[in-house]
């Protein structure tokens, strides 16, 4: 992830992460529940123009949209910051994802169990692009009608990719799975020892 030096000219080291996922999974929330400062929204109402273009089945009670982004941060200490995006779930606005991927470290991808149909773009996008991810498995209400083991077949993971569940409603949810995905950038930039001998 590197570091700096920090002093009152360079100031502290930014860290961007993405926030993704299809729609309706959790991503305005979860960005809401940890930001340390009252998140950037850009959500706008659902209307009929939306019909037969947003796939809004199984989410009667949704009744607004990002359209764009969601922009939270979290001031780990004086020398880290961590910015996050929530990226747009519906597909009409995925091309903007390419220009949010943009000097991002790496993601976390929200899946929910009900639909995690709507969940294999955004996996698609950071494995094609080599970008370290985790997943969450927003379980609604603190409920979770599958297990781990089902969730990661259903999708295919990699053995290799953190996958936590929780309620991102909760900020304990959101950090935990920030975290996961700070311990896997770590991880993966650990130099490799060779063995003695």
């Amino acid at each position: 992830m590197g570091s700096r030096d920090s002093d009152a000219t360079t100031g502290p080291l930014a860290v961007k992460i993405l926030v993704a996922g299809g729609f309706g999974v959790g991503k305005t929330t979860m960005v809401g529940a940890v930001s340390e400062v009252a998140p950037l929204r850009t959500e706008e109402y659902l209307t009929e123009a939306s019909i037969g273009v947003d796939d809004t089945g199984g989410l009667a009670e949704k009744t607004t949209t990002t359209v764009a982004l969601d922009f939270g941060r979290i001031t780990v200490n004086p020398e880290l910051v961590v910015y996050l995006f929530g990226t747009p779930g519906q597909e009409r606005f995925w091309f903007m994802w390419n220009d949010l991927v943009n000097g991002a470290l790496g993601a976390v991808v929200l899946v929910d169990t009900r639909r995690l149909d709507v969940s294999f773009a955004s996996i698609d996008f950071f494995e094609s692009r080599g970008i370290p991810f985790v997943v969450g498995v927003n379980c609604f209400h603190g409920r979770c009608d599958r297990t781990e083991q089902e969730v990661r077949d259903a999708l295919d993971l990699d053995p290799g990719v953190p996958l936590l569940m929780g309620d991102v409603r909760r900020s304990e949810a959101g950090r935990d799975l920030l975290v996961a995905l700070i311990d896997l950038l770590m991880a993966r930039s650990a130099p490799v020892r060779e063995p003695a001998g």
